[in-house]
């Protein structure tokens, strides 16, 4: 039966206990209690001498399902947090009086590694994965990892593994001493199983993990390693107070002992449980799986078609950049464009992106040559008929993309999908015979950083065409997203609020540097300046210019990029921008930036308001991060997003929203949308209609409602259809 464990006593006297609910063996309370009575009862059994505990189907144990963090819990859940770990893991499973040997297979992640941690010796396979990522999910490792980890592996390896949530397979697990025995996986369970007789004969020590001090340091050195961890949290990530707390509860068990340590986990872990942080974490968790579920396409049992060849149109930084994407993850990609000098641009392209990566030390020059191989370039449609997949990246008007798309048609198969990253309308782009294969494809600079891939579907794209392309964003590793056909991207149209907000407190007086730290200490990956030096000025004029020419009348027209691009400011690239930046990328305040600033001020007759000199951070934070919530409220009621927490996604992988807020939308629904509309209201009084609030916005706050409550109600009537 799932979700239990299976007992099974062999003629050599080891009873094999199995923790049986696949596919990845989760954990829970019902289980817990299944293997409780599992062990009890083998231990009371005559002929049982040793035990080996072990997963079903090739996983020890993924974990704790994940439904089960963020959620509120009563008073009574610290008594059962107490249970899991010290009556539970620690008095039932490390106290055992038979040997107990675990078998990992597989996933040994999070609570299921805990269980093993407890047991009296480990036996790995070589390709099994082990470690505790329940940082990611806002809190700690809660069935006793924070004080068992450091006595296996040593306190400076505990806090790789545990801070960076690491995953290490059976080898390294071995080298660290956090299994004992390494095995084949038709062997392991042989080799646990004459492991735990060993121990019995006394053949093999029975190590109790809680208490052991052989690969702890002096206290005074590990305040040090302590310090340290912390001083790095601090710089890195000062928003994220579950990661001190992790570092405090694992110091708590070094200075007062592992049991009144383990007591110190359970009241951490409970605490955490009900942090925003959590709750953040666990939405976007969940929001990410759900971007791939879209109703009447992935639930009707269509299996999505290998995409093998691949060809880009367009060899400029956006097809070069796409192009590099796709060499890096192995696939073979053609590149045309439509003069030779061209093409070779877009090729150099290609090879500095790679080469980027060989100075960065993330590959090295021989996978350099092999990836930079998988690259080919052509001016012709030769070859074209055995595309799977045509991304068209070339710059220019909606006609001359309907000639591109044309020439496509007569020249590749009936199966293959045709992808625009363009701005423009598909449907101003597309052929009558290509309408149920075109989609919009769309990655976000810097490639590294940002792992959204956002596709745009028309009304007539088939479903066949969205499952392929959803099975083709994981294998280029991005998380793809679906919206509704509309002019440009819905990344796009969130990040140019983001800079118009800027631009606005900048000329009005704001301070340039004082901006992007408020946005640094938020949780942003990057401030809206130092973005757009990062992406490129031209990028930035292109994608904003877009924006005012749909929606002129809610956009803040500044003239500081078109200043600053007069005066050969192009942003990292060149050295200079709003930053000044070294041969190392190193960056510092430009001393020339209010000089622009002024002259983008007078061209456009704004005065500088003391009251936004004055601003602190929390109000400058508000006046930035609140249009980008009122973009999101009309992107809604546009009724482009099939789901609020698609957005969520979009805004924490597409443009740098800190993950542990939960995506603009929950963040928004934290902050409360009456809040929100009421400040976009009074700015739009002093500052013009740009902090205008959207209708829909003004709706939810009038009845103090979710953001997410109404497209979650459209998303539902769409189903239904």
């Amino acid at each position: 039966m799932n979700g239990k464990t299976l007992m099974e006593v062999g003629d050599d006297g080891v009873a094999v206990i199995t923790i049986n609910n696949p596919p990845l063996n989760l954990l829970s309370v019902n289980v817990l209690l299944s293997l409780k009575r599992s062990v009890e009862e083998a231990v009371q059994r005559d002929d049982v001498k040793a035990i080996v505990l072990i997963g079903s189907e090739g996983y020890f144990s993924a974990g704790f399902d994940v439904t089960a963090f963020g959620v509120s819990q009563g008073k009574k859940k610290r008594k059962d947090l107490g249970f899991m770990s010290l009556e539970f893991v620690t008095d039932t499973l490390e106290a055992a009086s038979k040997p107990l040997v675990a078998a990992v297979e597989g996933l040994a992640l999070g609570g299921g590694l805990e269980i093993a941690l407890a047991c009296h010796a480990r036996i790995s396979t070589s390709a099994a994965k082990l470690g505790l990522p329940e940082l990611q999910y806002g809190i700690l490792p809660g069935l006793g990892g924070t004080q068992r980890l450091p006595r296996l592996v040593g306190l400076s390896k505990a806090l790789d593994m545990i801070l960076m949530s690491k995953r290490i397979d059976g080898e390294e697990a071995l080298t660290a001493g956090l299994v004992d025995a390494v095995a084949p996986a038709d062997r392991l369970l042989g080799t646990a199983r004459q492991w735990a007789l060993d121990i019995l004969e006394s053949r093999r020590p029975q190590m109790i993990s809680l208490y052991r001090t052989d690969k702890l340091v002096p206290l005074a050195k590990a305040r040090i390693i302590l310090k340290s961890a912390r001083d790095q949290i601090q710089k890195l990530s000062p928003s994220l107070t579950h990661l001190s707390v992790c570092i405090d509860v694992i110091e708590h068990g070094i200075v007062c002992g592992p049991r009144d340590g383990l007591w110190k986990e359970a009241e951490a872990l409970y605490e955490l449980r009900q942090s925003n942080t959590c709750r953040s974490l666990v939405h976007i968790f969940f929001a990410q799986r759900e971007t791939s579920k879209l109703p009447g396409v992935t639930n009707i049992g269509l299996s999505p078609r290998n995409i093998g060849n691949i060809a880009v149109i367009g060899g400029g930084l956006i097809g070069s950049g796409i192009a590099t994407v796709l060499v890096l993850n192995n696939f073979r990609v053609v590149l045309k464009e439509e003069t030779e000098a061209s093409l070779q641009n877009g090729i150099g392209r290609v090879k500095a992106n790679l080469e980027s990566h060989v100075n960065k030390g993330k590959t090295t020059r021989e996978q350099f040559k092999k990836t930079f191989s998988l690259i080919k370039g052509v001016l012709s449609y030769e070859g074209f008929k055995d595309m799977d997949l045509v991304i068209e990246a070339m710059p220019g008007i909606p006609s001359s993309k309907e000639r591109i798309f044309a020439d496509l048609e007569k020249h590749c198969s009936h199966d293959c999908i045709f992808a625009s990253s363009s701005s423009v309308n598909l449907n101003l782009i597309v052929q009558t015979r290509l309408h149920n294969r075109i989609v919009g494809f769309h990655l976000f600079s810097p490639l590294p950083v940002f792992s959204l891939l956002e596709s745009v579907r028309t009304e007539k794209t088939s479903s066949q065409a969205i499952v392929n392309l959803l099975n083709f964003g994981r294998k280029i590793r991005k998380t793809p997203v679906v919206f509704r056909n509309f002019s440009g991207s819905v990344v796009n149209r969130m990040l140019v609020p983001y800079f118009q907000a800027a631009f606005l407190l900048a000329e009005h007086g704001a301070d340039v540097y004082q901006i992007d730290s408020a946005i640094a200490s938020f949780g942003m990956q990057l401030g809206p300046f130092r973005m757009i030096d990062l992406i490129g000025f031209q990028t930035a004029i292109g994608t904003i210019t877009k924006f005012v020419e749909n929606f002129p009348d809610r956009s803040y027209k500044s003239l500081l990029i078109p200043v600053m691009l007069k005066d050969n400011y192009e942003g990292e690239s060149t050295g200079k921008g709003f930053y000044l930046y070294d041969d190392k990328g190193r960056n510092q305040p430009n001393p020339l930036i209010l000089k622009c600033i002024k002259e983008a001020r007078n061209l456009s007759g704004v005065n500088i308001n003391l009251e936004v000199k004055r601003l602190a951070d929390e109000e400058i934070l508000e006046m930035i991060l609140f249009p980008i919530v009122n973009e999101a409220c009309h992107i809604i009621s546009e009724g482009i997003a099939d789901k609020a927490s698609d957005l969520d996604v979009a805004s924490v992988m597409g443009m740098g929203f800190p993950a542990y807020r939960g995506g603009v939308i929950f963040w928004s629904d934290i902050i409360g949308s009456k809040h929100i509309c009421s400040r976009l209201d009074d700015w739009s009084r002093k500052y013009g209609n740009f902090y205008r609030p959207s209708a829909y916005l003004m709706e939810q706050a009038s009845k103090q409602g979710s953001l997410g409550a109404g497209n979650q109600q459209m998303s539902k009537s769409r189903s239904q259809l």
